[in-house]
């Protein structure tokens, strides 16, 4: 049975949807953040050195950062489904999607998140963050035009993947009509929401 250690409103809850679209059994440890500081709370540190989330424990083997859970579950319990065949060129983008994710496109947006809690201290970094969130969305927005998907033509570990970023842009999805779209249609699915079940309340799907 895998077990994923889950912290409500973080990256940890596409690992639950991830699941749920494998239809592999599981079950959730759920974690909850502090309510005044929004960390998570320090019994996490039991699994993660870091004390972070997700962690995914499959068979004895502990499998953590998001990136490499989604390529590790959908290798060991795919299938073959939920990923371009290994050698084409779709799965060089597939992988290249699973990287930028957390590798590129969540910088500005945390950057965003905690310079942001700086106030006026803060204000000579904003334009600079600005540009950068700009630049990152409106690539992924290009790169969703007429496509109902990152790769191919179903879904994919990428699509997964990249949801949290969209999500952590909500106030700016209205910006880029083709990502707001496509997360939308994301949220739409039997999975989806069946992981919003299990995960609990959730922030940031709306």
């Amino acid at each position: 049975m895998i077990t994923i250690h889950h912290l409500n409103d973080s990256r940890s809850q596409r690992v639950v949807w991830l699941l749920e679209e494998l239809g592999t059994p599981y079950e959730i440890v759920h974690h909850q953040r502090d309510a005044t500081t929004r960390l998570a709370p320090p019994e996490l540190l039991k699994v993660h050195p870091l004390g972070k989330s997700p962690v995914v424990v499959d068979d004895g083997v502990t499998v953590h950062e998001s990136g490499a859970i989604v390529d590790y579950l959908i290798r060991r319990h795919g299938e073959g489904r939920l990923q371009p065949a290994p050698g084409s060129a779709d799965h060089e983008a597939y992988q290249q999607w699973l990287h930028y994710a957390e590798g590129s496109a969540m910088l500005p947006l945390m950057l965003r998140l905690y310079v942001g809690r700086l106030g006026e201290g803060g204000a000579p970094l904003k334009p600079r963050i600005d540009s950068e969130l700009a630049n990152h969305l409106g690539f992924v927005d290009r790169s969703l035009e007429g496509r109902e998907f990152l790769v191919g033509e179903t879904l994919t570990g990428a699509d997964i993947q990249m949801s949290f970023v969209a999500e952590a842009a909500r106030d700016l999805r209205a910006q880029y009509p083709a990502m707001d779209a496509w997360v939308r249609r994301l949220w739409a699915r039997p999975a989806y929401q069946r992981a919003l079940e299990r995960g609990g309340p959730y922030a940031l799907a709306r």
